[in-house]
C-alpha cells in the first residue's frame, strides 16, 4: 500500500509552484545538489554539455518557423528532424539545457542565453499560430480536423501528439529548472490551445486519438496544475489518460505483452503524477502495479526492458537474448521518472534499488564520454555492441532523453521527508549547504557523509536493501560511514530459463571483447543507423576478464 501523504520541511517546496507538494518525501531540486569530483556521472555531464551546445538552436527552430510561415535562412537538421516528427529535439533540448542550467553546469552562462533566445522565438512563433507550437510538416490541417471531432487525422502524421508533448514538456522544465518566466506564459498558451484543440472530442474519440503515442501529455498537464493551480488543468490531465492501457491496472492485470513499450510508460508516470496531486489512492497503486510489473517481471540485469521497442512475452526473454535491438533507453529514462514519482509518493527501497541498477547501468553507460553521443538499444545479446548518436547527423527519440538525462543526474541522490534527509545513492556530490558525501561507487560499496552545517533531523541511508536510521541532531562537521555490499553473484532472467548476467553488487559486469566487427557504432544519419549491424558473435560458455558494464 501507498503511504499516506504527510507534510515536508517548510521551505522544502519549489517557489514556482502553486500547489504544496504532495508527498511522504520531496527529492532535493537540481539547484541543490551538485555533482563533486571526476566520477563517472561527472563526465557524463560534460559529454552532454558538449553535445547540446554543438546543435545550432536556428537548425532545430526552423520547423516552428515554416509552420508559423516565419522566414529563416536556417535549414532544418535532417533524419527524424525532416522525416515528420520535425521539431520534436528542440523540446528534449530545452529540456536537457534547462537541467544543465539548474545543476550549475553553465559556468560561461551560454547555454541559458541560448534557451532564452530559443523560448523567445518560439513565443514569435506562437503568436503567428494562435497558440500551436510544432514542426509538424502542414500540421495545421492534422489539427483542425481534430477540433472537429476528426481524431482520424492523426494517423496521417508520425505520432503527432508526442511532438507536441515534448515542447509542451521542455517549456515546463525551462520554466521549473532554468526561471524563464516567458517558457511559462508560452507553456499555458499552448496548453490552452491543447484544451480548445480538444474540447469537441468525446470520450470515445479521446480513446481513438490516445491510441497512437503522446508521450507523457498527461504528466505535463497535470505538472502546469502544480504550477499554476488552475483544476481545469488537472481535468485535462485525467483526459489524456488511456483507458485501453490503463484500465487493466486498476484490476491488478498486466495486459502489456505486445505493446509498444516506450509508449505506454510515460502514461503511467502521468497516472502517478496525477494521482500524487490528487491524493487518488486508486491511481497510485495502479501506477504501482505497473512499476512492478516491469521491474520484477518484465526487466533484465541492467534495468532495461523489451526487445525491438515491445513487450514480448513474460514467459520466453529468447528473443531479447537474441536481437540486435535489445532495450532502448527512452524506455529507462521514463521508467526512472515514473520511480521518482512513487517513490515521493512512498519512500520504499525497492524503487532506490531499481533506480541505482538503471541509472548506473543503462542510463549512464548510454552516453559516450570520450566522442559524445547516445545510444537507442542496448543489446542483451551476448558479444553485440551499440551505436551511439552523433550530434549533426542524429535525431533519434533516445537522443531527446538522452540529453535530458545528465543534467538530471543529481535528480535522486537525496530526498527530505519524515524529519530526515534520505541519501538514496552513493554518488560522489553535495547537498548545497547541508552535506558532501564521497565515495568511489560503483566501484566501491562504501561512502562517507560529512556535515556542512547543523541539522536537527535523521540520516536515512540506503545501505543495501534498507534504509538505516542515523540518529541526529548533528553539527558541522560530523561523519557517517556507511557501506553496502558488492557481493559477485549471477542473476538469472525471469523467465526461468537458465541464462544469467554476472554482476558485482548491483552493477552489471560485462567481458571487454575489443572494438574489432563493430560496423557502424557511430551513426551516419541513415533510416536504420540505430541498430548495431556488425557480425553477430556467439556468447562465451565462461566469462573472463569481467568488468563495470
Amino acid at each position: 500500500m501507498m503511504a499516506a501523504f504527510v507534510a515536508v520541511a517548510a521551505g522544502a517546496a519549489t517557489s514556482r509552484t502553486a500547489i504544496p507538494h504532495r508527498g511522504a518525501v520531496e527529492l532535493c531540486g537540481l539547484d541543490e545538489v551538485r555533482l563533486a569530483g571526476d566520477g563517472c556521472l561527472a563526465r557524463a555531464v560534460r559529454a552532454d554539455v558538449e553535445y547540446v551546445r554543438a546543435l545550432d538552436v536556428d537548425r532545430l527552430l526552423a520547423p516552428f518557423r515554416r509552420e508559423a510561415d516565419i522566414r529563416s535562412s536556417a535549414h532544418p537538421y535532417g533524419h527524424w528532424e525532416s522525416m515528420g516528427l520535425d521539431g520534436h529535439t528542440l523540446g528534449h533540448w530545452l529540456s536537457a539545457v534547462s537541467h544543465l542550467v539548474a545543476s550549475g553546469n553553465d559556468a560561461d552562462g551560454e547555454l541559458s542565453r541560448r534557451l532564452e533566445y530559443a523560448v523567445g522565438e518560439l513565443a514569435k512563433c506562437q503568436e503567428k499560430t494562435g497558440g500551436r507550437l510544432d514542426g509538424i510538416p502542414g500540421g495545421g490541417v492534422v489539427w483542425d480536423a481534430v477540433s472537429r471531432g476528426d481524431v482520424g487525422k492523426v494517423w496521417e502524421r508520425w505520432a503527432p501528439w508526442y511532438n507536441v508533448h515534448k515542447t509542451f514538456a521542455g517549456l515546463r522544465d525551462a520554466w521549473l529548472e532554468a526561471g524563464n518566466v516567458q517558457a511559462k506564459a508560452t507553456m499555458t498558451r499552448l496548453a490552452d490551445w491543447i484544451v480548445s484543440t480538444t474540447a469537441n472530442l468525446d470520450g470515445a474519440a479521446m480513446e481513438k486519438m490516445l491510441a497512437q503515442e503522446f508521450g507523457g501529455m498527461n504528466e505535463t498537464f497535470a505538472d502546469l496544475y502544480a504550477i499554476t493551480g488552475d483544476e481545469k488543468y488537472l481535468a485535462e490531465a485525467k483526459r489524456w489518460e488511456h483507458h485501453a492501457v490503463l484500465d487493466p491496472l486498476y484490476r491488478k492485470e498486466d495486459a502489456l505483452t505486445g505493446l509498444h513499450a516506450n509508449t505506454q510508460i510515460p502514461k503511467f508516470a502521468g497516472l502517478a503524477r496525477t494521482g500524487q496531486l490528487a491524493d487518488d489512492r486508486a491511481r497510485l497503486e495502479a501506477a504501482d502495479f505497473a512499476w512492478r510489473t516491469i521491474v520484477e517481471r518484465r526487466s533484465v540485469a541492467f534495468g532495461g526492458n523489451s526487445v525491438g521497442e515491445h513487450f514480448h512475452a513474460l514467459d520466453d526473454f529468447g528473443k531479447m537474448l537474441e536481437s540486435r535491438e535489445g532495450p532502448e533507453t527512452c524506455n529507462t529514462y521514463n521508467m526512472l521518472r515514473l520511480t521518482e514519482r512513487l517513490f515521493e509518493c512512498d519512500p520504499r527501497v525497492e524503487y532506490a534499488e531499481y533506480y541505482e541498477r538503471a541509472l548506473f547501468n543503462h542510463v549512464l553507460s548510454a552516453v559516450n564520454t570520450l566522442h559524445p553521443g547516445f545510444v537507442y538499444f542496448t543489446p542483451a545479446r551476448a558479444g553485440h555492441y551499440r551505436t551511439y548518436s552523433t550530434p549533426q547527423t542524429t535525431f533519434w527519440c533516445c537522443v531527446g532523453t538522452g540529453m535530458e538525462c545528465p543534467g538530471r543526474f543529481g535528480r535522486f541522490i537525496y530526498a527530505r521527508g519524515n524529519g530526515a534527509i534520505y541519501i538514496n545513492l552513493f554518488v560522489p556530490s553535495e547537498l548545497k549547504g547541508v552535506l558532501r558525501q564521497t565515495t568511489g561507487f560503483p566501484y566501491s560499496g562504501e561512502t562517507t557523509i560529512e556535515m556542512l552545517a547543523p541539522f536537527d533531523g535523521d540520516l536515512m541511508v540506503r545501505e543495501g536493501a534498507s534504509y538505516v536510521r542515523h540518529k541526529g541532531p548533528w553539527k558541522r562537521g560530523d561523519r557517517v560511514r556507511a557501506s553496502r555490499p558488492m557481493d559477485r553473484h549471477v542473476e538469472m532472467l525471469p523467465d526461468g530459463s537458465g541464462w544469467g548476467a554476472y554482476m558485482d553488487g548491483p552493477i552489471l559486469l560485462a567481458q571487454d571483447r575489443g572494438a574489432e566487427n563493430m560496423d557502424g557504432m557511430f551513426s551516419d544519419g541513415s533510416a536504420s543507423s540505430q541498430t548495431a549491424a556488425g557480425p553477430l558473435l556467439e556468447p562465451l560458455d565462461e566469462p573472463s576478464s569481467l568488468v563495470p558494464f
